[in-house]
């Protein structure tokens, strides 16, 4: 099992969301390592639910990876603002994977409280500039999230 931290702006799908919904396809991501990394996920993997372009941007809670190598539909579709013409049902260029809620944490981990407790090359979610929406998260980085979270 991995860990990883997976960000979405709360306005456009919340852990709330996620909540109601129980499972949810990760759609919509087009950055080339972003997609990598959703590649390389496999059912049973963990990841942080990371609020964006909030305030504050946080850690929210716990999603699992429940279906892996799914093929992002909204490549496909001409009123998404996600459309790839590059892209066929023959030769899809954007995977991704289904998630499903775990949890929501009682504690709201804030962007400067991750800054507090972890360096750059530790987290790179702190680091100043990082728009990456998918990363790895270590064992021993994602133990001591969740340590925070329960306090």
């Amino acid at each position: 099992m991995k860990y990883w931290l997976m960000k979405s702006e709360p306005d456009v799908y919340s852990i709330d969301d996620l909540e109601r919904d129980r499972n949810e396809i990760w759609d919509g991501v087009r950055n080339y390592q972003a997609r990598n990394f959703l590649k390389s996920m496999t059912i049973g993997d963990i990841a942080f639910f990371y609020h964006s372009n909030t305030k504050p941007p946080g850690i929210a809670g716990l999603m699992k990876i429940s279906e892996e190598m799914v093929v992002d539909p909204t490549q496909f579709d001409q009123a998404s603002k996600y459309y790839d013409a590059k892209s066929t049902p023959g030769a899809p260029r954007w995977h991704t994977v289904t998630v499903s809620y775990v949890e929501t944490f009682g504690h709201y981990i804030s962007l400067d409280e991750l800054k507090q407790n972890f360096e750059p090359d530790e987290l790179q979610v702190v680091k100043r500039g990082n728009r990456l929406s998918v990363m790895p998260i270590a064992d021993d980085i994602a133990k001591r999230i969740l340590t925070l979270a329960k306090p």
